[in-house]
């Protein structure tokens, strides 16, 4: 028998929120903060703190979801690193910086708060059915002890390593799929102007060696001209800066990243950071005077989300 945990939960933002209200369908008690305290009201059952410090008092395990280092930095410094109790484990879910996960968990562990990173994959859709794949930073022992809590927002936990591992992995994982996303654009345009019909090409990609989650799981955004709002290009920008900030850092050549992150800058200056991710694409739509619009009812893969479908646990 499970005993259910109790849960502070930090960020209640796109990702967040659905992994809360899974959390909450497993059994567990959570106590929420955001910025926003709307957010609140969209996880039903959730316990509501006006603070940080009131989100971390008295709880086992204590999460944060927000964008990246800048507001990782800005939470940790405003308060959750010190309200975060003796004996706690805290699970930074940001993509963040590898010095800055580091920093913090040499910190904590002075006051005896053990520091997991575990950043997630698997987008908005994954995070709403509990799904999500998440890669996992810090001790063994403490990675095995998180593991009932980790299962009720994952489909699957990898345990990379020493802490800042889960975040290597994410952001190795965020390379491909940024390249990719640079690629897949210029691919369907080519074929197009070839004069092969979009969606057997679409077909053709995905029954060979030219496959990716991009071409399985994001060419519809592109066929239905949404670019999918569910991630923004700053977003897009900012994780990239990361990657080639880890790159220098450990002397690993990256030409084609760099290629990729011109591209989503290019995308950024021509239509703005919140833009929807898959713009990139529009670049090429834009630079070879056609669209890659196809017939077909592609629904949204974030259009569930102030629902929360959670998975049965």
């Amino acid at each position: 028998m499970r005993i259910p945990k109790k849960i502070g939960f930090v960020g209640l933002g796109t990702m967040g929120a659905p992994m809360a209200a899974n959390l909450l369908r497993a059994g567990h008690r959570v106590k929420g903060y955001d910025i926003d305290p709307a957010r609140i009201a969209l996880v039903p059952g959730i316990e509501s703190a006006n603070s940080v410090a009131e989100c971390t008092h008295g709880a086992d395990i204590v999460l944060v979801s927000v964008p990246g280092p800048k507001q990782f930095g800005s939470v940790m410094d405003g308060g959750l690193g010190e309200a975060l109790e003796p004996g706690t484990i805290f699970i930074d879910l940001t993509t963040n910086e590898l010095g800055l996960v580091r920093q913090w968990g040499a910190r904590l562990a002075e006051r005896n708060v053990a520091m997991l990173d575990a950043p997630v994959t698997g987008a908005v859709d994954g995070a709403i059915s509990g799904r999500l794949v998440l890669f996992v930073g810090g001790e063994r022992i403490i990675y095995e002890q998180t593991l009932p809590v980790l299962d009720a927002i994952c489909a699957k936990a990898i345990y990379g390593g020493a802490l800042g591992a889960g975040n290597v992995i994410k952001l190795v994982t965020n390379q491909l799929w940024f390249v990719h996303a640079t690629a897949i654009g210029e691919a369907l345009m080519l074929g197009k102007k070839a004069g092969v019909d979009l969606l057997t090409l679409w077909e053709g990609i995905k029954s060979s060696v030219g496959t990716s989650f991009v071409a399985e799981h994001d060419v519809p955004s592109i066929f239905a001209g949404h670019y999918d709002p569910s991630f923004t290009l700053d977003l897009c920008v900012k994780d990239l800066g990361l990657i080639l900030e880890l790159s220098r850092a450990v002397d690993a050549p990256t030409p084609l990243t760099q290629a990729a992150a011109t591209r989503f800058a290019m995308a950024r200056q021509a239509y703005g950071g919140d833009a929807a991710e898959l713009h990139v694409a529009k670049l090429i739509e834009d630079e070879a005077g056609t669209d890659l619009r196809a017939d077909g009812s592609w629904p949204a893969h974030w259009a569930e989300a102030p629902q929360f479908l959670v998975k049965d646990i």
